[in-house]
């Protein structure tokens, strides 16, 4: 069995395998330092990777030494306070162990942290590890933009790269076969001829020569049957094949009203972008449809729906009868898996409250694969909040989590879209 060792180098002189063997090692401590770089720094910012700081004492490796064996007994001098098996405290700061916060070793020398980064890529890979949208149709065929090559067969034309060798040896070997069984067959009746004549006595010199002169002609004609012709070479024959593409569209919805402060449509705007980073990087065939919505609901672009100012009162409905139409104009329910997240911090009017219950549960659950309801808020939960709570047992791909600050959104968004089986 052969092995390759893959061992060219890349960027910087760092091996690329011994890279990604050392991640892979390290993934838990990896992962916790992309977790805190989360609520850390701005979600929006994924133009560079992350510095990832790893205890030193966890990177060491296992190693075996020769210990000095036996039991033994050692007898310090000036001990008159302690006997064996009393236990020392360490001293506190000030009485030799310093007043330092840190930890001091035990020999008064150590080292820090070791501090790597990692790059772009594989701080979002990391970021968005063990995280799927629930419940992916994976049967859709509709929209096929996934191609994928197989093997078919051979061809007898084609580019030296893709010659099939033993296929064409094996062809090389029934042609010769065919055109050199009669004559191998008629030389072989000839050379026992031959034998026959050569042990009488006495022998037939002309007869003799005549078979002698045959064979030599048979052979000639076999010698020259070419090795290899182009009539034999094969080539591999590949061709694309169509496969099941699942294709999504993730609708965007949040609330713009006069009562979304700056702070709440930030840590909304935050969430949109930490989705809508997965849903990019992980899914090939996913549409976002935007929509922003006060008294009035508008489907917008992007750069409208994260950049514009336009605010008014709350009418909540108005996003989810848009969403409906949306829905029956262009994205049919048995063609498309259809998602969505809405933001909102619940405040709508009281009327309107039980008219979104209505369409959630008469219109859009039964279409979606699954409706997310984020309520960003850190008083009491709305009438909105106590209208979906009502769906919330009665339909499994129905989620809603609340979000007081900051630090809560990429938990609750690791709650919302987590991996059945992680």
């Amino acid at each position: 069995m052969a092995q390759f060792i893959d061992r060219r180098l890349n960027g910087k002189n760092k091996s690329a395998v011994n890279r990604q063997r050392f991640i892979r090692r390290h993934k838990e401590k990896i992962k916790e330092s992309v977790a805190d770089a989360v609520n850390r720094r701005s979600i929006t910012n994924t133009d560079t990777g992350e510095d990832v700081a790893i205890p030193h004492k966890d990177i060491n490796e296992p190693v075996f030494h020769q210990g000095q064996g036996g039991l033994k007994e050692r007898v310090h001098p000036g001990n008159d306070q302690f006997i064996k098996g009393d236990k020392v405290d360490r001293p506190k700061g000030g009485q030799g162990g310093g007043a330092g916060e840190g930890e001091a070793s035990q020999d008064g020398e150590g080292q820090d942290e070791f501090v790597f980064q990692i790059s772009k890529d594989e701080y979002l890979d990391i970021l968005f590890e063990d995280l799927a949208l629930p419940n992916l149709d994976k049967t859709q065929v509709n929209k096929i933009t996934e191609w994928k090559t197989h093997r078919s067969g051979y061809q007898t034309a084609g580019v030296p790269a893709n010659i099939a060798i033993v296929k064409s040896l094996q062809q090389s070997l029934a042609r010769r076969t065919a055109m050199t069984a009669g004559k191998r067959r008629m030389m072989s009746e000839l050379e026992e001829e031959l034998t026959r004549i050569q042990n009488q006595e006495p022998a037939l010199l002309m007869e003799e020569r005549r078979l002698k002169e045959e064979i030599q002609a048979l052979r000639k004609k076999i010698e020259s049957v070419p090795f290899i012709d182009t009539f034999d070479l094969r080539f591999k024959n590949y061709e694309r094949r169509p496969i099941p593409s699942s294709q999504a569209v993730m609708f965007c919805i949040m609330d713009v009203s006069g009562s979304m402060d700056q702070a709440t449509k930030d840590i909304a705007k935050r969430f949109y972008v930490l989705l809508y980073l997965f849903l990019t990087r992980t899914y090939e065939n996913v549409e976002v449809v935007f929509i922003r919505h006060h008294t009035q609901a508008k489907e917008v672009d992007e750069h409208e729906f994260f950049y514009s100012q336009e605010t008014g009162g709350t009418i909540v409905s108005s996003a989810l009868r848009l969403m409906n139409e949306i829905i029956a104009d262009r994205f049919p329910v048995g063609q498309w898996n259809i998602y969505a997240a809405q933001a909102s911090d619940g405040d709508n009017w009281a009327d309107d409250s039980p008219r979104c219950k209505e369409l959630m549960q008469e219109a859009l659950l039964p279409k979606c694969q699954y409706y997310s309801y984020i309520e960003i808020t850190r008083r009491s939960h709305q009438t909105l909040w106590h209208e979906y709570e009502k769906l919330d047992g009665a339909f499994g791909n129905f989620a809603m989590k609340n979000i007081r600050s900051v630090e809560d959104i990429f938990p609750v968004f690791r709650e919302l879209f987590q991996k059945e089986n992680a």
